[in-house]
């Protein structure tokens, strides 16, 4: 009964990822998402009836996840309640009931303890016990071998609990090779093999090598306590089908294939991943820690490298430069790596086993009627191509909900970092993240509110379906978009196009700023997204693309600001500014030739009261600024180059004096967005062909979308028209 108590838990709390609290019910089929600062939720509006509804991921912890009972952390055993089993190369000696030895290998068939010491050189350890009871193993020194099956076979029992005796080393390790009574089989498959529930406790050593297949793998439940685990596997280290749960331990993996994983894709309330705490060294040539449902982290220190690292990531084309750049460019519509040297890489994180549960949770986080529109039922359904383990090397993954509460990472992928087919939500923890792909990505929606975030390597930085920012440190250095809400499912190329078109028309895709810091440095896009972009609250710093065919900012709906502070400093030929029906005041500046890397930017007002004092890290040719500060009416004054008293933080002076510096233009603010070139005050980035030009809809027009007559800003023969294709997508 505990275990169906345990699962309904589970269940609902899967299945019930993206909670739903309806401040008025909506029936549109068009929905935008904006994030509250206090609650951490996104809020829908529907693009037909203008109503709200609040949605906001559920703040699972591990707790929720998992329960450890008596027989998982108890480690204590007295001899004259338990069986002596001591190995003697291909013989044992045993005293007490409940086991046999025969043919140099001991079978337990009875509940209780067992002590086992000494070594065998050919032989298993076999549980079978039919009773369903519990079978506690106490590794007390052994040295356990077997060439052609499982040193530690458990074929049947309640549960198997394997206590590492304090102050001990204990080893077990197979042959390259099995020989199966039936050649119809797969079992065992691991050094350590289970068909019971696992539980691993103590404080004393492991070393598993599993030369075989895995190196721990139980069928049912695995659970990890305590204890120090040093496993080698020919193909994946820790595996638990219904659940691998750690509780603590200092856990190292050296894996062919996956590093720890639960597998079970045909439940949705189980093949799932959660971690209180512990130290985990893990080194993997396919994922590092990968579940098939929800993965929770809560705490411990994580040192994970996935496929040799982000060094080893397949190149990706179209990383620069104008046209092709159609979210993400070089991608698939929706995420993972799409054209790659001109080859198109299925890697949909769905393989046609797993589709389902992957599916059946995203379903559940849209499917009340304030949510669930066509173009993500048709996006959810669609989520069918397959991926093979070999193209998938992610730091930290899963086919459900990935949610991160605490502890400290390290994470150097070859793919991405986080990843989730479903949800991410970071409310702390503090990552250093390399990565061959994106850093943090979500189908879904991908929520930070809180940790330092340190992305030092990326191809993007953080991708999601929507993508909400409300609090922690975020640093991101991108060859491609930093922020870039994409549309949501991983798909291969035909499918993301299609899929785009329809998040894109339904508007449905939303950036949203309401606290924190986050620092830009890319080559692509600064700050994307192929819908809209609303800021409430919070620091954006943007060192953006020094190429025309992106921008610092790039957005194809409207850009709401109404609080926080912005600075976007990049190239000019595709800027776009807030939208001018935004209630916070925007300026931004567009310069006739690249401004040099490191020259002071500084708006002051007309009683000397700096606004922004900012050096960009990159050449530059537009700056946008935003700030509570800016009010209508207001007289001020733009300068470059200077000096500052003050220290820097991200390029930008909170402090200091500043002096020494060129006006460049003297202006004042009477509309939301007051577009400034060396000449002074003009209409929407001026140079780009007559009028500028209005794509964005909601003022914030692209330097390049003048009509086609127009002056490009490098002597091209005229603006490029809205509808082109190198402009379709961001």
């Amino acid at each position: 009964m505990k275990n169906f108590i345990t699962g309904s838990k589970i269940g609902m709390v899967l299945l019930s990822a993206v909670l739903m609290t309806a401040c008025s019910t909506t029936s549109g089929a068009n929905t935008n998402t904006t994030n509250s600062a206090a609650t951490g939720t996104a809020v829908t509006t529907s693009a037909q009836s203008g109503t709200t509804a609040a949605v906001a991921l559920a703040n699972v912890k591990t707790t929720d996840l998992v329960e450890y009972d008596e027989d998982d952390t108890t480690t204590d055993w007295t001899a004259d309640a338990s069986t002596d089993i001591t190995l003697a190369g291909t013989t044992a000696e045993i005293e007490g009931a409940g086991a046999t030895a025969k043919d140099g290998s001991v079978t337990i068939t009875e509940a209780g303890t067992y002590i086992l010491t000494g070594s065998l050189s050919d032989g298993q350890i076999i549980v079978d016990e039919q009773a369903k009871g519990t079978v506690r193993l106490v590794l007390n020194g052994v040295n356990l071998k077997d060439s052609d099956s499982a040193p530690v076979n458990i074929k049947e029992a309640g549960k198997v609990v394997i206590t590492l005796q304090e102050g001990t080393e204990n080893s077990v390790s197979d042959g390259a090779t099995y020989v199966f009574a039936d050649s119809t089989t797969d079992e065992p498959g691991a050094a350590v093999f289970s068909k019971a529930d696992l539980t691993i406790n103590g404080t004393g050593k492991l070393t598993v090598t599993g030369s075989y297949k895995d190196g721990i793998s139980s069928k049912d439940d695995l659970k990890i306590v305590g204890g120090t685990l040093n496993i080698t596997a020919a193909d994946d280290g820790i595996v638990g089908k219904d659940l691998v749960a750690v509780k603590d331990g200092n856990i190292t993996v050296k894996a062919e294939g996956d590093g720890i994983k639960s597998t079970n894709d045909e439940d949705t309330a189980k093949g799932f991943v959660a971690i209180a705490a512990g130290t985990f060294d893990i080194t993997a040539g396919n994922d590092g820690i990968q579940s098939e449902t929800a993965e929770v982290i809560d705490g411990g220190t994580f040192n994970i490298v996935t496929n040799g690292g982000y060094e080893n990531a397949a190149a990706k084309t179209g990383e620069q430069g104008p046209g092709g750049m159609g979210m993400g460019g070089g991608k698939d519509g929706f995420g993972d790596q799409g054209a790659v040297d001109g080859t198109s890489a299925a890697s949909s994180d769905a393989t046609p086993a797993k589709t389902a549960a992957a599916a059946a949770t995203d379903t559940a986080s849209v499917s009340t009627a304030s949510v669930t529109t066509a173009s993500v039922t048709t996006a959810v359904a669609t989520t069918t191509t397959a991926e093979t383990e070999s193209t998938s090397a992610k730091g930290l993954k899963s086919g459900g909900d990935l949610t991160v509460n605490g502890g400290s990472f390290t994470l150097n992928s070859a793919d991405d970092a986080l990843h989730s087919n479903g949800n991410v939500s970071v409310t702390d923890g503090e990552f250093k993240i390399t990565a061959g792909d994106d850093g943090i990505h979500a189908d879904s929606l991908t929520s930070l509110s809180g940790g330092t975030i340190d992305i030092t390597k990326s191809y993007e930085g953080i991708e999601g379906g929507n993508i909400t920012i409300a609090g922690g440190e975020i640093h991101v250095v991108a060859s491609e978009d930093g922020v870039n809400v994409s549309g949501g499912n991983d798909a291969n190329a035909a499918q993301g196009t299609a899929q785009q078109d329809q998040f894109t028309s339904s508007g449905s895709n939303m950036l949203t700023i309401s606290g924190g810091t986050i620092t830009v440095d890319s080559t692509g896009d600064g700050l994307d997204s192929n819908g809209s972009f609303t800021m409430t609250g919070g620091t954006a710093i943007v060192n953006g693309p020094t190429n025309d065919g992106n921008g610092p900012l790039d957005y194809d709906g409207t850009f709401d600001m109404t609080g926080g502070f912005l600075v976007a400093a990049g190239s000019a030929g595709m800027a776009q500014a807030p939208s001018e029906d935004s209630s916070q005041y925007s300026v931004s500046m567009s310069f006739t030739a690249d401004q040099q890397a490191g020259t002071l930017v500084h708006l002051e007002d007309s009683d000397g009261n700096t606004i922004l004092t900012f050096a960009p890290s990159k050449n530059f040719r537009s700056v946008v600024v935003s700030s509570p500060d800016l009010k209508k009416g207001g007289s001020y004054t733009l300068s470059t180059g200077g000096t500052s008293t003050g220290t820097a933080v991200n390029g930008l002076y909170t402090d200091g004096e500043y002096s020494g510096g060129t006006q460049v233009v003297a202006f004042d603010i009477s509309s939301s967005v007051t577009w400034l070139n060396e000449s002074g005050v003009t209409t929407a980035n001026t140079g780009r062909g007559p009028g500028g030009g209005g794509f964005s809809g909601g003022g914030g027009a692209r330097a390049d979308r003048g009509d086609a007559g127009g002056t490009p800003p490098q002597g091209g023969t005229g603006g490029t028209p809205p509808d082109a294709p190198s402009e379709a997508t961001n």
